[in-house]
């Protein structure tokens, strides 16, 4: 009980520091199109000594608007942290470009070196990410350990955009003995598709100082996901070691890629999270991430590789993989093709292990066979013919939670181009 109370206390502390040197004006809903409707904004920017982070956040900023603040931003030398999401609500594609060009450059011409820069929830494509090359190219961030770029859109165009960005920095920052050491990369639904993951997963080589990686829902396949395991596994000085949280759920692994990442987890000991739910890893793949947990992870604390197509030998095998695992809080298999009895059977495995209260609810088994490789033509999909696909289990399918039937057409076309991604059916990673 004591322990909580300090941990509550050093919690409450740490925010007030961070809240002590920051404006904040967030989830106010401001439509600021010109000077005259950030004036009080531009004020306070301008009075406050030693400003380090700006929210603006649910706000929705105009070029104009931009321009005025980020003038008021080029003296603050000391400024470090940009909570920039959700803030071009309505606005025109052209307009956001000029608006971030205006803000990154106040930020470097202020001498300022940032620590975290979020743009998330932004919808800005590919141009968003020019609007921002210069700023990560700069010395501004040379000192980035937070990288946020959710729900932006960027493609595989922006993809290898920012990749470059990033390298670009790293080698700069490199030559003046300080290197970019990012800590937390985050770049779900941004459909970077293949090409965008191999660019950013030779930057993530390159820097080798990544503790989080969260990419879910990118229409990331086996070439994309073999990739990003080669730039954890053979990262310069093995570094990655460092890797806490691994999430790139809602990509299409197959057995291919799900073993190239379980050889990759074997370099990363200090892996807390692993998230691979709706990645198709297959039995085969499961396999081989059950090996490798068993063998290695000694700090795991939650592994999920839910609506993965994984039978009951493969699950039982993931069973045992974790019994020893002394941080384990939760085994999340859900939606698999384990049938009836393959769910009992596994609850009895590990009952029987004692670790029963880690495993994850079971609400329904997909039909071996009928997962969603019907739908993505995947390792062994059916290549022709249509047919129903059940998936049970989710918690955001079809009526009081039951099961969800569609129809798989012959041909490649991903979950993505039918159904909108799996997670609109099954609740992953929104």
């Amino acid at each position: 009980m004591a322990t909580d109370i300090v941990g509550q206390l050093a919690d409450s502390l740490a925010r007030t520091g961070v809240e002590e040197w920051e404006l904040s004006y967030k989830g106010q809903g401001r439509k600021l199109d010109n000077a005259q409707s950030v004036e009080e904004i531009v004020k306070e920017i301008e009075e406050f000594q030693g400003l380090q982070a700006l929210r603006l956040e649910g706000n929705t900023i105009g070029v104009e608007a931009a321009q005025a603040i980020a003038k008021a931003l080029q003296t603050k030398s000391q400024f470090k942290c940009c909570y920039w999401s959700d803030m071009f609500t309505g606005r025109l594609r052209s307009e956001i470009p000029p608006a971030l060009n205006s803000l990154g450059d106040a930020l470097v011409t202020a001498g300022a070196r940032l620590s975290v820069l979020d743009l998330s929830d932004n919808a800005f494509g590919p141009d968003g990410v020019k609007g921002i090359e210069r700023l990560l190219k700069s010395c501004a961030c040379h000192t980035l350990q937070e990288l946020k770029l959710n729900n932006c859109g960027m493609g595989i165009g922006g993809g290898k955009i920012l990749a470059a960005a990033l390298t670009e920095c790293h080698k700069k920052s490199s030559a003046l003995g300080a290197p970019l050491r990012l800590k937390v990369f985050i770049a779900g639904r941004n459909r970077l598709e293949n090409d965008g993951a191999r660019a950013l997963a030779q930057a993530f080589q390159l820097m080798g100082s990544l503790e989080e990686v969260h990419m879910p829902q990118n229409g990331i396949n086996h070439p994309g996901v073999t990739a990003l395991a080669t730039a954890m596994q053979h990262n310069a000085g093995l570094r990655v070691l460092n890797l806490r949280v691994l999430n790139l759920n809602d990509n299409t692994f197959t057995k291919r890629g799900a073993i190239a990442m379980a050889q990759a987890l074997k370099h990363l000991r200090s892996v807390q999270v692993i998230n691979f739910g709706d990645c198709l890893v297959r039995s085969e793949g499961a396999i081989a991430i059950a090996e490798t947990v068993s063998e290695g992870l000694p700090i795991l604390k939650e592994l999920n590789l839910s609506f993965g197509e994984i039978t009951e030998e493969a699950a039982l095998a993931l069973a045992h993989a974790v019994k020893s695992k002394t941080h384990l809080e939760k085994l999340d298999l859900n939606g698999n093709a384990l049938g009836v009895e393959g769910c009992e059977a596994l609850k009895e495995a590990m009952q029987s292990m004692k670790i029963g209260d880690l495993l994850g609810s079971l609400r329904g088994p997909v039909t071996p066979g009928r997962g969603t490789s019907d739908l993505l033509g995947g390792d062994h999909a059916p290549s022709a013919g249509r047919g129903p696909v059940t998936l049970l289990g989710g918690t955001s399918g079809g009526p009081a939670g039951g099961p969800v039937t569609c129809w798989a057409p012959s041909g490649e076309r991903g979950t993505s181009d039918l159904l909108g991604g799996t997670s609109d059916l099954l609740g992953g990673d929104q």
